[in-house]
């Protein structure tokens, strides 16, 4: 090989090693033109996430020109717009499984299509393939006040529901979300937190219990979960949750038994508790009848006494409430109740 077929040789392998070493360093941080965003939201015990990039309007003609119709679109800029659910979801009448998804829409002039994709990864919407599709949804735009920068945002809240649109230029995409939060909730407390810590205590099976009670649901399996907590410790918590099952499940006439052995075993706390219970579901007879339980098996306690002019008060007791204010304020020791009960007690007599 002569002199020139090794310099031309070496040369080459410069220039291969240069670009290999400009390859390997690292990229300067720099701003992108369309910024990257994430958006959460938790519905319920579902976690939402939004992971976009955010293209600005910058005086163009967005719909049907810069995002063709009739075209698939990532809903977004730059990388795959991407959406994961902690739990099944349900949209447009259909269940998507927990996971991440690749957000990719077809707009239109009148409905959109929503695609929830099974490839999360892609680049936008250019590797697109109808056939990973995990769902298909209709939905129908919106108009909206002006938005420069695209935008992903949750709406309608409940514990059980929410929206998340997409809001760019004059235009809001709506996509409802539905999640069965006390299925959810039900089957997280058998396959998860009663297999945990939660499940050696007394407390979260009643916990689980008495959540099966308030929400109708699952009744037969609360009744399981209820009689193991008595199991671990019988108090009262966890009798009033069993005598308030049966009362769900039909077995009306095994209830005062049940509300009888829980009440010999009631704390003053136990007590107060409950009677509040009553007093913020309106209860208000029930409510002071247990106060003044309360107050005649504990009569030392300042507490009781306060509960119990509470319950009077908003009964239309002014007299009465005045009196056990008084009872309280003569046994209570710290300053800051001892400030509120006489306020209290001025602004009743000012009545």
């Amino acid at each position: 090989m002569d002199h020139r077929s090794t310099f031309l040789l070496s040369c080459a392998a410069l220039l291969l090693a240069g670009s290999s070493l400009a390859w390997s360093q690292p990229q300067l941080p720099a701003p992108q033109p369309s910024q990257e965003a994430l958006v959460s939201q938790t519905v319920g015990i579902s976690q939402i996430q939004v992971t976009y990039h955010r293209p600005g309007v910058k005086g163009r003609q967005v719909w049907g020109s810069v995002v063709p119709y009739g075209d698939v679109w990532r809903g977004g800029a730059n990388e795959n717009t991407t959406v994961s659910f902690s739990t099944p979801v349900m949209l447009g009448g259909k269940t998507l499984p927990s996971g991440t998804y690749g957000l990719h829409m077809i707009p239109a002039k009148g409905e959109w299509t929503v695609i929830f994709s099974k490839n999360a990864t892609s680049w936008g919407s250019f590797f697109y393939k109808e056939s990973e599709d995990a769902l298909r949804m209709r939905v129908q735009p919106q108009p909206a006040e002006f938005q420069e920068w695209l935008q992903y945002a949750f709406s309608d809240l409940t514990d059980s529901t929410a929206v998340l649109a997409l809001a760019w230029e004059k235009l809001r995409i709506p996509i409802p979300l539905k999640f069965d939060t006390r299925a959810l909730v039900v089957a997280n407390a058998r396959d998860s937190y009663l297999r945990g810590p939660a499940g050696f205590t007394w407390q979260g099976f009643n916990q689980a219990a008495l959540y099966c009670a308030h929400n109708d649901i699952e009744l037969s399996q609360a009744a399981e979960w209820v009689d193991q907590s008595i199991r671990l410790n019988e108090n009262f918590n966890n009798l009033w949750t069993k005598a308030a099952l049966f009362e769900k499940m039909g077995k009306a006439a095994e209830v005062p038994a049940l509300r009888e052995r829980a009440m010999k075993l009631a704390t003053e706390a136990d007590l107060n508790s409950l009677g509040y219970a009553y007093l913020n579901s309106n209860k208000i007879k029930e409510a002071v009848e247990l106060f003044e339980k309360n107050v005649k098996a504990h009569p030392e306690s300042w507490n009781v006494f306060d509960s119990l002019a509470e319950g009077l008060e908003k009964s239309g007791d002014t007299k009465g409430a005045i009196s056990n204010y008084e009872k309280a304020l003569k046994l209570v020791g710290d300053e800051r109740n001892r400030a509120r009960i006489q306020k209290t007690i001025a602004q009743l007599k000012g009545k």
